[in-house]
């Protein structure tokens, strides 16, 4: 399985290795991280909507089965356990296979990782100018060399590409979820409403989610409380299901195959938006919205919660 074209596009064009500088936060963050899992007994919902972007439609009626999930998104610290117990290293931190990169010059090929980096890059008129190939950027270090999980052990763990996540699913004897188990558990039994807690938009003062606020890539104003970053798991309000961050904060990993063919190879579907999901730009952090995600890539937006059914 090939890593995204515009990886190797990056690599050609040279590594950054200056961590982003990330902004304090402007919200308290209540109580310690909710602890353990949702039990769902499943049943027949509206999977997808009216879309907002083409892949999100028409909608379907789907079943699911029994099934339990996370009530957050997997936090540094329990990934951190689950390194400490098995010795387990994720792709980020393992040197490129050569033969995946042709044209690439072996000197460019270091465990590395996609870190956003916003406005810095919108010199290039290209999105991929928003993103860097950062030398040494992995779950330790989201942002590369210089920046630390330490004070982060609640965030959600990012850079984690989808075999760590399997990986750490099936050490925990659990799962990634399904699109729809995923979909399910996020409506929360509102059917074909707009976002899992119904239809209204989220209000400056009172944040739902932690999305991006203001123009991207240009400007986050941080009204929700964390400014171009994550925020730690469980500081928004929990759904009717009592579940935290089904909207926002990091992309979840599925089970599923996202189903467009791509020029990159195949690709596992990601769910749930992220800190970056902004109005004016994806609006993805809805729970009908999905995307592709290069299976053997990981990013400073993307995580994952798992599921036993």
């Amino acid at each position: 399985m090939k890593r995204l074209a515009i990886l190797a596009a990056l690599l050609l064009a040279g590594c950054g290795a200056k961590p982003a500088q990330l902004a304090e936060p402007t919200r308290a963050c209540p109580g310690g991280a909710p602890a353990g899992e949702v039990a769902l007994k499943g049943g027949t919902f509206v999977l997808g909507a009216r879309p907002e972007h083409d892949d999100e439609g028409p909608p379907r009626t789907v079943t699911v089965g029994p099934f339990s999930i996370d009530r957050t998104e997997v936090t540094n610290a329990q990934f951190a356990a689950f390194v400490a117990a098995t010795g387990y290293v994720t792709l980020a931190e393992r040197r490129p296979d050569p033969a995946l990169y042709p044209g690439v010059p072996a000197s460019k090929l270091n465990p590395s990782s996609l870190v956003f980096v916003g406005a810095e890059g919108l010199g290039s008129g290209d999105p991929s100018g928003w993103w860097r190939v950062v030398d040494g950027a992995s779950w330790k270090h989201p942002e590369g060399p210089g920046s630390t999980i330490v004070g982060r052990e609640r965030h959600p763990v990012v850079q984690i590409a989808y075999d760590d996540a399997m990986a750490y699913a099936r050490w925990k004897g659990r799962d990634l979820p399904t699109e729809a188990e995923w979909e399910f558990a996020a409506r929360a039994g509102l059917d074909g409403a707009r976002y899992e807690w119904g239809d209204e938009k989220p209000a400056p003062g009172a944040p739902r989610a932690n999305s991006w606020q203001g123009v991207f890539p240009a400007v986050d104003t941080g009204d929700d409380g964390y400014k171009a970053r994550t925020a730690p798991v469980g500081c928004y309000p929990a759904s009717a299901y009592g579940l935290f961050d089904m909207s926002g904060n990091v992309w979840e990993w599925t089970k599923d195959w996202y189903e467009a063919p791509s020029p990159n190879g195949r690709s596992h579907l990601i769910k749930g938006g992220s800190f970056l999901c902004a109005d004016n730009f994806c609006y993805r952090y809805r729970p009908s919205a999905r995307q592709p995600g290069p299976p053997d890539t990981g990013t400073s937006h993307v995580g994952f919660r798992t599921v036993k059914r």
